[in-house]
């Protein structure tokens, strides 16, 4: 069968993933909808508990019981991921896509050699020889920055530092050459100056094979540094998406502009405090019946508490889902829309 031919690598449309458990259920990604372009990176920020890491592993097909997807579409150039049997998804994932994970020590097998891990990939996917995959994976090893190669691919992950085994996780995502990765917060667990490499590392590799990259994080400087797009998500939603300048010079909702005024700034006076958000979040068993950072929000109105907010156009690629936005008459699909019913919240 033709494949759809799509301008689009990855297409995020509507996606719910929830968690039955004994308390109840818990809904983790509450209908979020994204697209990523070829050559393309997309920053997914947002506080531990919003959803990025359940996003990403319902991509690689990762999701594990109790997780179920409820509903929507991941859309691969133009192929459903959802809809792909065993086969399909062990070619796509792997091959066609690959995963960086949060911590290298414990997604590395403690019991096999660096150079075994980083070579089972090239020998599930493609047809080559061992002394081959041996070869690419002493390439891939140098690539990423690690001295001495050939000894490194005797070691065992516990022989390695911190930096190192990234480092390696890195190699093990980009050796097949994929079209997507999906990197989790790569960097949580490094030191600044380790972090800074790493970035400089995986920047330098996408521009060199033009893969497209969703980079999840909570740090928005590394935001700043690698990624051409963003989609902030709160609650296990997306409240707003717009290119890097977009969010960080126009943020629009409340969330975003707490993010932003919580970050250390060069230019702060002296004795200037970091603002925080107040309050804590949301508790997905039990999720609010309007907007999910409605609580935790300085301009919260009556309406924000009731209904869910709808998404506002503020300029070409960056919109926002924000009834304070509504109030002030922004478009709506070119209409402007302010609630009868809106009222300031006591």
């Amino acid at each position: 069968m033709e494949k759809k031919k799509t301008d689009k690598l990855l297409e995020v449309k509507d996606l719910r993933v929830s968690f039955f458990t004994p308390a109840g259920e818990v809904k983790a990604v509450g209908g979020i909808t994204y697209d990523l372009g070829y050559n393309e990176v997309m920053g997914i920020v947002g506080e531990s508990g919003s959803g990025k890491s359940v996003e990403a592993y319902t991509i690689m097909g990762l999701l594990q019981s109790p997780g179920e997807v409820l509903g929507g579409e991941i859309l691969f150039e133009g192929e459903n991921v959802l809809d792909y049997d065993k086969k399909q998804m062990d070619d796509f994932r792997g091959n066609k896509a690959s995963m960086i994970f949060q911590n290298p020590m414990t997604c590395l097998n403690p019991v096999y050699t660096i150079g075994n891990q980083l070579m089972e990939a090239l020998l599930v996917h493609k047809s080559v020889s061992k002394d081959e995959a041996y070869r690419k994976a002493v390439e891939m090893l140098d690539l990423v920055g690690i001295s001495n190669p050939e000894k490194r691919m005797a070691q065992y992950p516990h022989e390695l530092s911190g930096g190192m085994r990234q480092r390696v996780m890195i190699g093990m995502g980009l050796i097949c050459e994929p079209k997507l990765l999906i990197a989790d917060e790569p960097t949580t667990a490094l030191d600044v100056t380790i972090q800074a490499q790493i970035l400089e590392l995986m920047k330098e590799i996408q521009e060199r094979t033009k893969m497209s990259i969703v980079f999840i994080t909570h740090n928005l400087g590394v935001v700043a540094k690698i990624c051409d797009r963003v989609s902030v998500m709160y609650a296990g939603k997306i409240v707003e998406q717009g290119s890097v300048r977009d969010i960080f010079y126009h943020s629009a909702h409340p969330y975003t502009y707490g993010l932003m005024k919580s970050m250390p700034r060069i230019d702060a006076e002296e004795h200037e405090r970091l603002e925080s958000i107040e309050g804590t979040p949301v508790d997905m068993l039990n999720p609010p019946k309007g907007c999910g950072f409605g609580n935790r929000c300085d301009y919260c109105m009556k309406i924000c508490l009731q209904q869910d907010p709808p998404i506002m156009k503020i300029r070409e690629g960056h919109w926002s889902k924000c009834w304070l936005l509504a109030m002030e008459g922004m478009s709506r699909d070119g209409e402007s829309t302010v609630p009868e019913e809106a009222a300031l919240h006591e």
